[in-house]
Parts: C-alpha cells; structure tokens; sequence
C-alpha cells in the first residue's frame, strides 16, 4: 500500500443487496443515521472517488456539513471538504450538473482520448492509460493520486468501479449498510458489478465490526490480501 492511498469503499444496499433499482435511478433509502454516517467516513478521508455513472444518477456529492466534523478536519490542517475525484474513461460528463457548483475541489481521471471529450468544469483532469478498452489502469491512477497527497480515498461507488477496484487489488476496507428495503431486479446493480469472481476465487473478508441502529446494519469489513 506504500504506492497508493488507503481505500475505503462506504456503499448503502437494501435487504437483497441492490444498490440501485433496475432503471439505476438514485438509491435514495437509506436512514438520515446511515447519510450521518456516510458524511462521517467522508470526513476522515483525503479524497472522495466515484464513477460517472453514479455522479450522473444524484447529480451531486456528499458534503462535509457537521460543525464537529469540520471543526475535526481543520484541527488535523485538512481542507474543510475532500477532493471529489470522478474516474469516467469516455470523459463525457454534463458540465450543468449541480456537483459543480458545490464547494468542493473537483478532479476527474479519464483516457487521453477522455481529455479531448471532456467539456466540464473540473479544476485538475488527470489522464492515465487503458489496460484495456474503456478499463483504466487504476494502478497507476492511485499512484498519481498518492504523489498528490490523497493518503486515504473513499469510494462511493459504483458496482462496477468497485468490482474493478477489487480486481486490481485496490480495496482495503468496506462499510456496508444493510436497509430495511427490498427492491429486486435481475439487473437492478449490486455493490460489485463487473464478470464475477468463481467461488474458489472470491474476495475473503474479516468482520471488524457489526451494529444495528433502529432498522439498519452497519457493517465494517477488512480485505484480506490475495
């Protein structure tokens, strides 16, 4: 991990493991406990990453709202909000999208070809190579992003970054919320998209720790190394 910045990857899924319905519209029903505690995660991080997809779905990010919370990040010499990192490797993303005019740095990592379709208002837009068509090197994009000072990023989703991430070995940590909801769907999305793993293949995790507030489970898991 000397390379890249610690990986946190905090998803909201429903009873039968959907993060989204099957028209991939924007998961809205999680708690305002579990959106307190998605905004106390993200203010412990550097960084905030996610796909287009999902930026595309809420059309905003998670701010760092909570007196506390902020007053914690200053003390510790961290800016009052976390750099929004979006990885879209087409580059194509509505430059009227209410996330930029939210105060948060915006950067986005896309492909060489990305770049020249890029038209949105990201302040830093990174390039990095293909490790196969419209697939990033996430390798080397961490590594970037560790050289540029982002020691610990947030994952936000979605299910197919994520599955990336994982096959990349590129995960370190998850915070899974379980809610009380149960939507369906053969091709409703789940927290990891992407071919699948065989069985005798699949990602081991290590249970640190389980709570259950009102209806929701909260639930905290380390990634084993492969």
């Amino acid at each position: 991990m000397e390379n890249r910045p610690k990986t946190t990857v905090i998803l909201a899924m429903t009873a039968d493991g959907k993060i989204a319905d099957f028209q991939r519209n924007a998961a809205r029903f999680s708690s305002d406990i579990d959106q307190n505690h998605l905004e106390k995660q993200i203010s412990l991080v550097d960084g905030v990453l996610f796909g287009a997809g999902t930026l595309r779905a809420f059309g905003t990010t998670k701010m760092v709202k909570d007196s506390e919370l902020l007053a914690n990040r200053k003390q510790k010499n961290k800016p009052s909000q976390p750099i929004n990192v979006v990885i879209s490797a087409s580059g194509k993303i509505a430059n009227n999208l209410r996330f930029f005019s939210q105060s948060v740095p915006h950067w986005l990592i896309t492909t060489s070809a990305g770049i020249h379709n890029n038209t949105s208002k990201f302040e830093k837009v990174l390039t990095c190579a293909e490790i196969e068509a419209g697939k990033i090197n996430l390798v080397e994009a961490f590594k970037t992003l560790k050289e540029l000072g982002l020691n610990h990023i947030a994952i936000l989703g979605g299910g197919e970054l994520v599955a990336n991430f994982l096959e990349q070995n590129l995960i370190d940590e998850l915070w899974l919320t379980v809610c009380p909801y149960i939507l369906g769907g053969k091709t409703a999305p789940t927290p990891v998209e992407g071919i699948g793993f065989l069985s005798s293949h699949g990602q081991k995790l290590e249970l640190l720790s389980l709570e259950q507030i009102e209806h929701e489970i909260f639930l905290h898991y380390k990634v084993l190394s492969v």
